[in-house]
């Protein structure tokens, strides 16, 4: 491995978070079963290839070989070669990378998806006459919170996942003179 080419750039502001990944051939994004952490809609809002765990959170919102690869969370062997396949042929995964950013532009922007999702759960539940339990109440929350068949994917599976589809389309920097994934003009 040429450690020349890996940085460890410690604590960076949003901004340089988010041209990191802009220049990142791969995003590899492991979870144990639990959340999806806004941090994997950022990178594919980026446009970044996205090798993800097939555990529950991580497959709410990616689809194997359509907007990202899954692999099994505890099979290293795997997850190294698919980073690796994505490294020796940068421009192999491009329409993976599109389809990622195209699935958070589509479905959990926050002005036309998620903030009218959550202005409507509120109003939903600001308008019951009667108070609920906690347990009723949480129950009515993920019971309004699931999407129907008109608006699925409009909720986002965490409340850090609002904004993310409003960044610019990624300005890639010339890195290696190659630069890669998506922009949206």
């Amino acid at each position: 491995m040429d450690l020349s080419r890996v940085h460890f750039l410690g604590k960076v502001s949003h901004s340089a978070f988010v041209k990191v990944l802009q220049v990142s051939r791969v995003h590899v994004y492991l979870t144990y079963p639990f959340v999806l952490s806004w941090s994997m809609l950022e990178a594919m809002s980026a446009g970044c290839l996205i090798v993800g765990s097939r555990t529950p959170p991580v497959e709410e919102v990616l689809r194997d070989c359509g907007n990202g690869v899954l692999v099994d969370f505890f099979a290293h062997t795997e997850v190294a070669d698919r980073v690796i396949e994505a490294l020796e042929d940068p421009h192999a995964h491009d329409s993976i990378r599109r389809n990622a950013r195209e699935t958070v532009l589509d479905e959990y922007d926050l002005q036309s998806r998620c903030l009218p999702a959550h202005l409507s759960l509120i109003r939903t539940l600001s308008q019951r006459s009667k108070p609920l339990s906690h347990s009723s109440r949480l129950s009515a929350s993920i019971a309004a919170a699931r999407p129907t068949a008109t608006d699925a994917g409009c909720l986002p599976p965490s409340y850090h996942a609002l904004a993310l589809a409003r960044h610019e389309a990624p300005r890639r920097a010339n890195v290696d003179q190659e630069p890669h994934g998506p922009t949206r003009e």
